[in-house]
């Protein structure tokens, strides 16, 4: 069945839409965070970022500097997160891959963070990142 945001894509459901090209749609989010707030979304229907392929990944990082770009000069803004969620326990709420440009503002409107940081312990992130170079190895 096709996610909320294919069928905006599509036309089905209709969106303010801010950007389109053959790999990328990127249109406002109709529960902002802040005045702005826009999803950049792959036409590609992968549910995690890892999914996507090379074409449309790259796709994504020509679109993403330049929508934040238009979205700083239309609303003002100084200041601006981007956030991406992969799976349920990321908070992914849409099984579609998608960005959120979200600005900033001095009222205070945007995204709130909780950064729960902890050590890392130097021999588990020593042994952490070979395992993590070998599956990059891989491909």
């Amino acid at each position: 069945m096709p996610t909320i945001f294919t069928r905006i894509i599509s036309g089905e459901i209709p969106c303010h839409r801010i950007h389109a090209d053959e790999h990328v749609f990127a249109f406002l989010d109709i529960a902002p965070l802040s005045r702005g707030h826009a999803l950049v979304v792959p036409r590609e229907e992968w549910a995690m970022l890892h999914e996507l392929s090379d074409e449309s990944a790259a796709a994504l990082g020509r679109a993403l500097p330049r929508v934040a770009r238009a979205v700083m000069a239309a609303t003002g803004a100084t200041s601006y997160n981007i956030l991406q969620n992969n799976g349920a326990l990321a908070h992914q709420a849409v099984p579609h891959v998608h960005f959120h440009i979200i600005p900033r503002f001095p009222d205070g409107s945007g995204l709130g963070i909780r950064w729960d940081a902890r050590a890392l312990d130097a021999s588990e992130g020593a042994a952490l990142a070979a395992r993590i170079s070998a599956e990059m190895a891989r491909g």
